[in-house]
């Protein structure tokens, strides 16, 4: 059971990096319309389209990716209180 919960554990962990790989993406002009920004944006705007409706921008800067990432990091804490890792 334990490995389980390391898996998931990991894979919160590994998932909060593409969030922060797509928010440098933006950084760069035509980083997200290439092969790799696709990819990554079709991983990662379904977990953040919620959060766009509860956080707005703050002009042009999005802090909704910043909330995803404390949330999955609250959650990947969860699975480790969870299952004592």
């Amino acid at each position: 059971m334990q490995t389980i919960g390391l898996l998931l554990y990991q894979a919160l962990y590994i998932y909060s990096f593409f969030i922060i790989g797509y928010i440098l993406m933006s950084w760069f002009p035509n980083a997200r319309e290439s092969s790799l920004g696709q990819f990554v944006g079709r991983i990662v705007e379904p977990y953040l389209e919620p959060f766009r409706k509860f956080v707005p921008p703050l002009g042009m800067i999005d802090l909704s990716p910043i909330v995803a990432i404390i949330v999955l990091r609250l959650a990947s804490g969860g699975v480790r209180a969870l299952f004592g890792i």
